[in-house]
């Protein structure tokens, strides 16, 4: 898939693009049916809701379930971003978000950036996320909120936050969040939340700033995000287990268009569990010196 010059100085401008039902239903129930049963594993991988059973995050399905191997590699979700970057690309993180129906939590103000560039040490924001909803988005299952345009000021001041939610966040403080939303329009477009039907997709800047509400409506809203880095951007420290952030910097390949629903071979290196090392650290490497 290739963006147009319009989309690209869009992007550009705002830090996203929305692409409302780009894929099919028969598509999206691909990927649905296979969440239950990954959200059902005890693994060190599903981070569950704070208090709560209800999973917040699914890290790396793409090494152990067939269906997301393929959306890992996707033409509609890959392309674009090589287009930007100009470079090949290799998956950084795969999650699936499950704001789930009356227990999702929120995820405070922050830049994604500022998590790869402090946890990871990953050079230069030349990574972004890519998302699929598998569900319906509307203004009350906690949908994203973003700050049109933020991501051109870079790397903002942001804290560690290890409390507010079961998922630490280097976060962003209520006052300067207010200022930039009033800076992007205030109450006239300040704050922007892409909404529409499952499979629609968004494709946003690594420093564009994002949040959600806790999610209080009986639906939920999951979503798959793909964390695409340029390999010459890899990230330089693995102070995080290989199931948040990948050591895997070769380049992806995509499948063709209609891979979601033919019966295209994926290699799946996890299928048969996740191996003891995509547990270590660095920092575990230093403690054992």
């Amino acid at each position: 898939m290739k963006l147009s010059p319009e989309q690209i100085a869009q992007f550009e401008r705002d830090g996203y693009l929305f692409f409302p039902s780009l894929f099919s239903p028969d598509e999206v129930k691909t990927l649905t049916d296979a969440v239950p049963a990954l959200y059902a594993r005890r693994e060190a991988y599903n981070v569950r809701e704070k208090g709560s059973d209800a999973v917040r995050t699914n890290f790396a399905a793409h090494l152990y379930s067939e269906p997301f191997a393929k959306l890992a590699r996707h033409p509609r979700m890959v392309e674009p971003v090589q287009q930007i970057f100009g470079d090949a690309l290799y998956m950084h993180q795969f999650k699936i978000n499950g704001k789930m129906a009356f227990e999702g939590d929120v995820w405070q103000w922050h830049q994604d950036y500022g998590t790869w560039k402090n946890d990871d040490l990953m050079p230069e924001p030349r990574a972004m996320n890519v998302a699929i909803f598998l569900d319906d988005v509307n203004q009350f299952n906690g949908p994203l909120m973003f700050i049109p345009g933020s991501h051109r000021l870079g790397v903002v001041d942001a804290k560690h936050d290890l409390t507010t939610t079961s998922y630490p966040l280097w976060t962003v403080d209520n006052a300067l969040i207010a200022q930039l939303v009033q800076r992007a329009g205030g109450k006239n477009g300040g704050i922007v939340s892409p909404q529409g039907p499952a499979g629609s997709m968004i494709l946003f800047h690594g420093c564009l700033l994002h949040a959600s509400t806790s999610n209080l409506s009986p639906w939920n809203r999951v979503s798959v995000y793909l964390s695409l880095c340029a390999v010459t951007n890899h990230i330089r420290r693995f102070k995080r287990p290989e199931y948040i952030a990948h050591r895997d910097f070769t380049p992806i390949i995509t499948l063709p268009d209609d891979c979601l629903l033919k019966d295209v071979p994926v290699d799946l290196p996890w299928k048969d569990g996740m191996p003891a090392s995509a547990l270590q650290t660095s920092i575990d490497e230093l403690k054992a010196a």
